[in-house]
């Protein structure tokens, strides 16, 4: 079981450490615990230690989570590949930002459902620097029009750019796309585009954040330096995972029994309904004075 305490205190550490060697300000760095695969008990964890901000991958995983979090915090992050269908999920859990608005098309999607609900949704948009076939994003040329664009729609509004590094065992090999987000990012803000606010500029998870810190990133990504590595495979079986998978299966369980029961009192009263009404067309007189 990882010491997740432990685990912050010294990431934060380096955060500091690397922020007074560039002359940065650390307070000015957001952390983002991702949580991707850990049960709410591990992110109570990460909570209660001081972590304001988490980040979760994919908008079920989300759903069967965050309603069991017993501390407050201050921000929800959507931070994985959006589908349009998981749209109205995605909004009802109130997030700080969606940091995965990959293109035009999901970004009006979201905004159209912002709309429906009458918010106004931060996004980051996501860039694919690396240009690799298995990550999504706008290319970085790209950019500008797709800002431009997106700031056009009236219930979501660009707070930054977000991209994930080139996964390399190198970590350096990947500082020169941090390095074109970050111009790009200064780029956009000198257009000064209405309703585009650069402030998140987020880039850097567990391998690479140093880097990232180095190039201008104030928005890190970090999981696996805080909860240890992910087990995909058994991500079902951890310890509170599956009692959360069972309290929602009994919810479900309960909501579905309710259903059939009050389908099954409305039929009867249907049925007894109908048989009252054939007596009185059949017997008229017997049935109003019986």
């Amino acid at each position: 079981m990882p010491n997740v305490p432990t685990n912050i205190d010294i990431i934060r550490k380096c955060i500091t450490e690397t922020c007074m060697g560039l002359n940065r300000n650390a307070d000015d760095i957001t952390l983002v615990a991702v949580t991707k695969t850990h049960p709410p008990e591990l992110i109570d964890q990460a909570l209660q230690a001081g972590i304001s901000h988490f980040g979760e991958n994919k908008v079920q995983e989300a759903v069967r989570k965050i309603p069991f979090l017993n501390s407050p915090y201050t921000g929800f992050h959507f931070i994985g590949h959006l589908q349009s269908n998981k749209i109205n999920q995605l909004l009802h859990l109130r997030p700080f930002l969606i940091q995965s608005v990959d293109s035009f098309y999901i970004a009006g999607k979201l905004n159209q459902a912002a709309g429906n609900l009458n918010i106004i949704q931060d996004i980051l948009i996501q860039v694919n620097t690396t240009g690799e076939a298995t990550k999504t994003g706008i290319t970085l040329s790209n950019a500008v029009d797709c800002a431009v664009q997106i700031s056009s729609l009236k219930n979501i509004r660009i707070k930054g750019l977000m991209t994930i590094g080139l996964f390399s065992p190198d970590p350096n090999v990947t500082r020169p796309f941090f390095r074109d987000l970050h111009q790009m990012f200064e780029q956009i803000k000198s257009l000064e585009i209405p309703r585009v606010e650069m402030e998140y500029l987020s880039m850097g998870m567990t391998d690479d954040y140093i880097i990232a810190l180095e190039e201008g990133s104030n928005m890190l990504r970090i999981g696996s330096a805080i909860f240890g590595q992910r087990d995909y495979l058994d991500s079902r079986s951890k310890p509170g995972m599956t009692e959360l998978d069972s309290r929602s299966r009994s919810g479900m369980t309960k909501l579905d029994s309710r259903s059939k029961q009050g389908m099954t009192e409305l039929d009867s009263r249907s049925r007894s309904g109908m048989t009252d009404s054939k007596v009185r067309k059949n017997h008229p007189s017997k049935a109003r004075f019986s």
